[in-house]
């Protein structure tokens, strides 16, 4: 025990100390140089120091808080590659899924740059600020869409030829991950990572503003929806890789619910902007018209219509003296047909402050969406009524799948109490049916509501049966053990013994009125009280004149029988019988230890087979406490009667002499006294009479005293003995 005691190996990572040193109590190196050694480490993870005098140094260890030894020449971080199942693989996924959502609610909102302002909203202008906030927002998504294809060239895959058994082999070669993901989804993720609408707002707007005078925001939207496709595209081999990691996208169905709301409310989000620009689109479209009609009184050129000429004199006084405003204005009498974009004029959203006009088109898109359309009054413009078409198409899509996905996700909520109605009411049908009495109906119905309760419908045992041995056992360890030890029969075993205890209970529930066993019916399991109250009788076998009553409360257990029955080295196949009737006052939670499985426990563990556990089970079981008492009972019944046996013949000494000699006396007396007179001889008859009585009476009772010991009280029989003959450890 000292020698396991003084062992100890310190390990120590480069820059703390070079030579780590075996630790030994002093006057022992000599005896434990020849001890062999209990752990051989290879070569790679032990290499000689050139200076240390043949002490191994230990080579790079990548974290001090973890119990692995790494070689030296370990590939540093950057150069390492990441298993696709790995929790940091994983947890990666989940944060770039976010990142591509807030991405695609950050690129429409550069459908909102453009607006209406100046004196008496006549001209277009792009707002700076929101400019510079968009940009910003942008280009942290682009970082992280560039961070997702770093990662991606380190990530290893699977290899398709290998997936013929279990998971597969993965592919660890850098050159050929990058090879794969150059041929697969790089080109998909490059043109999701470039930064194109920052390029057009900042570089290419401003250039055609300077040379040709014109708002043309068609760029603007065409490089956004084409960049916003690859965007969205990513979400769903995204989805699906969480999907095979953790089965779910999300933990909690709620979680769930509020993921697919999220993609409806993006897409409503999407087509309010697109609605947006393209209203401001028909408005400069219909100033456009008019400013090439108009040449009397004043030329009109199209610089007038940006915001940056407000400061020219020849466009003030074009301002005051043109009709292409007022021809313009959906709310007179005008040729021009603003169609769907008509409210967006006439409620000022195109000149209102972005958080104003951003929750109106909101509001639009969700409306439209979800209404398919219906109420849009378009005009024959081509673009206006492809645009009705589109949202018609997308709002019937992405309701549907909306309602489905909510449905699903909200019914997982409620799914294990729709199946507990549907077994109630088979069951009340099923009663019904077999016209069951009333109190047998009220039994059922109690133990399927408290089953209810107890389990919330989930089958825990198939749970368990389903995970492999070591974490089933581990399980059952954590549930069980705190409990099973209350039990003060099991509160007396060690933990090896306890394991294989746990690992094969089965959890038990019991309603008010049921009886767990009869006496006389063979005993299938024992069981050990958690919650609960149980009454446990007997009448020894039936005979007249016995019974015998207890309640057993959380620590004790019943169905002792089959550990004495467990304990037999060759035990017969029948099942002991109980001498006990068992029956629930009080619903009961407990555990129970079929007759397989502690006939097993008994065989592999000989630990069972211990003196001491032998004196504890005697102790508390209740079994053996009421044969004790009536064994004490009986013995005292048997001391009182010899008391009295005792006492009878102490008197039936004193009493016979008197009664064999009375007689004798009695006529000596007579013949003595005969002389003096009459008045004697009364006295005499009087005390030879009481004599014979005394003596009557101490013979009747000693034939009563015979009689009575003659009939016997009844015997409760003695438990049977379990087998000790064959322990391996005896305490």
């Amino acid at each position: 025990m000292e020698f396991k005691k003084e062992k100890l190996v310190r390990f120590y990572p480069d820059g703390k100390q070079q030579n780590p040193e075996f630790l030994w109590e002093k006057g022992d190196s000599q005896r434990l140089e020849k001890a062999v050694p209990l752990y051989r480490v290879s070569t790679p993870l032990l290499k000689p120091d050139g200076g240390g005098g043949g002490r191994s140094r230990v080579g790079g260890v990548l974290s001090l808080g973890r119990s692995k030894v790494f070689p030296e020449d370990h590939e540093p971080w950057r150069k390492r590659i990441l298993d696709p199942g790995s929790e940091i693989v994983l947890q990666w996924n989940r944060v770039f899924l976010i990142s591509c959502l807030l991405a695609l609610f950050v690129d429409p909102l550069y459908f909102y740059l453009p607006s209406v302002g100046g004196n008496g909203s006549s001209c277009i202008k792009t707002d700076l600020n929101l400019s510079i906030v968009v940009t910003c927002f942008r280009t942290v998504a682009d970082l992280f869409y560039l961070l997702h294809m770093i990662i991606k060239f380190r990530t290893a895959y699977v290899a398709p030829s290998s997936r013929v058994f279990g998971r597969g082999e993965l592919v660890m070669d850098s050159k050929k991950i990058a090879r794969r993901y150059l041929k697969s989804d790089f080109f998909i993720d490059l043109a999701a990572t470039l930064p194109l609408p920052q390029i057009v707002i900042w570089f290419i707007i401003p250039a055609i503003r300077s040379s040709h005078a014109d708002h043309n925001n068609n760029a603007l939207a065409l490089i956004v929806l084409i960049q916003y496709v690859p965007r969205l595209y990513l979400i769903f081999p995204l989805s699906s890789q969480i999907i095979k990691a953790t089965g779910v996208v999300t933990k909690t169905a709620w979680a769930g619910a509020a993921y697919n709301l999220l993609l409806y409310m993006i897409a409503s989000h999407v087509l309010g902007a697109s609605w947006y620009l393209l209203s401001i689109e028909r408005h400069t479209a219909c100033w456009k018209s008019e400013c090439k009609k108009e040449t009397a009184p004043m030329f009109c050129s199209l610089n007038y219509l940006d915001c940056s000429s407000l400061d020219n004199d020849k466009r003030k006084v074009w301002a005051n003296s043109t009709n292409v405003f007022s021809n313009c204005n959906p709310s007179q009498d005008i040729s021009f047909k603003y169609g769907i974009f008509e409210k967006a004029v006439t409620n000022s959203v195109v000149s209102s402050k972005f958080l104003e006009k951003y929750f109106y088109c909101l509001w639009w898109g969700l409306q439209n969406l979800s209404s398919y359309g219906q109420n849009l009054q378009t005009s024959t413009f081509i673009g206006e009524t492809s645009f009705a078409i589109l949202i018609a198409i997308m709002g019937l899509v992405l309701f549907a799948h909306l309602i489905g996905n909510m449905q699903t996700y909200l019914q997982s909520l409620t799914v294990r109490l729709e199946e507990w109605r549907l077994k109630r009411r088979d069951t009340e049908e099923w009663m019904r049916h077999r016209q069951l009495p009333q109190d047998l109906r009220e039994r059922v119905r109690r133990f399927v509501q408290y089953k209810w309760l107890a389990t919330r419908g989930v089958d825990e045992e198939a749970i368990l049966h389903a995970l492999p041995t070591d974490l089933r056992r581990d399980i059952k360890r954590h549930l069980c053990l705190d409990l099973v030890r209350r039990v003060p029969f099991f509160s007396q075993m060690d933990d090896q013994l306890l394991d294989a205890i746990c690992e094969r209970l089965v959890s038990s529930l019991s309603t008010e009125g049921t009886y767990i066993v009869r006496e006389g019916d063979p005993v299938t399991e024992m069981l050990f009280i958690i919650r609960g109250r149980l009454e446990s009788s007997t009448t020894n076998g039936g005979r007249t004149g016995f019974f015998n009553s207890i309640t057993l409360r959380p620590g004790d257990f019943c169905g002792e029988e089959l550990l004495a029955w467990a304990l037999l080295p060759k035990s017969s196949v029948n099942l002991p019988s109980s001498t006990r009737t068992v029956r629930v006052l009080f619903e009961v939670e407990a555990f129970a230890l079929r007759a397989e499985d502690l006939k097993f426990v008994a065989n592999q563990f000989r630990r069972l087979h211990s003196k001491k556990l032998q004196h504890t089970f005697r102790f508390y079981s209740h079994h053996w406490r009421t044969w004790a008492a009536c064994f004490i009972q009986a013995a005292w019944r048997r001391y009182k009667k010899r008391m009295m046996a005792k006492d009878l013949t102490m008197q039936e000494s004193f009493s016979y002499p008197l009664d064999e000699h009375a007689p004798d006396e009695a006529a000596g007396q007579k013949g003595e006294d005969h002389a003096a007179g009459s008045g004697n001889l009364s006295q005499v008859k009087q005390n030879l009479g009481v004599t014979i009585l005394a003596s009557r009476f101490a013979a009747n009772t000693k034939r009563g005293a015979q009689k009575i010991k003659a009939v016997e009280m009844p015997k409760l029989q003695k438990p049977e003995e379990p087998d000790f003959s064959t322990e391996a450890d005896d305490d």
